[in-house]
């Protein structure tokens, strides 16, 4: 899997490419978000378009991700879920969890919107 980070102000944006199946990759995401909590950035996008599958770990990692950037005051919305993910997400339960956007743009504003 690939990070590619933009950012949008005061937001990251995380283009994220590849499977999401655990493993060493599953870390550096973690790690990449605990990189920019020390750079004071706790508003992450990650955009999932690029996924080709997400498996429990890589659903896992994602919940750690929220739950550390939400206990930093912070959130973590997701952009361009596929059919599979959302279908994953619904199945788990976890859409009631996560904030999914169609487009990073959307997932972008409703940070903006709430004053983030």
């Amino acid at each position: 899997m690939k990070i590619q980070e933009n950012m949008e102000g005061r937001i990251a944006v995380l283009t994220l490419k590849g499977k999401m199946m655990g493993g060493p990759e599953m870390q550096e995401l973690h790690d990449h978000i605990k990189g920019l909590m020390n750079d004071g950035v706790n508003k992450v996008v990650a955009d999932l378009g690029k996924v080709k599958w997400l498996n429990s770990s890589g659903l896992g990692t994602l919940m750690g991700a929220l739950t550390t950037l939400r206990n930093d005051g912070g959130d973590l919305k997701l952009a361009h879920t596929s059919d599979k993910i959302q279908s994953l997400l619904m199945i788990t339960k976890l859409i009631s969890i996560f904030e999914t956007y169609e487009d990073v743009e959307s997932a972008v504003k409703a940070f903006e919107a709430a004053g983030e």
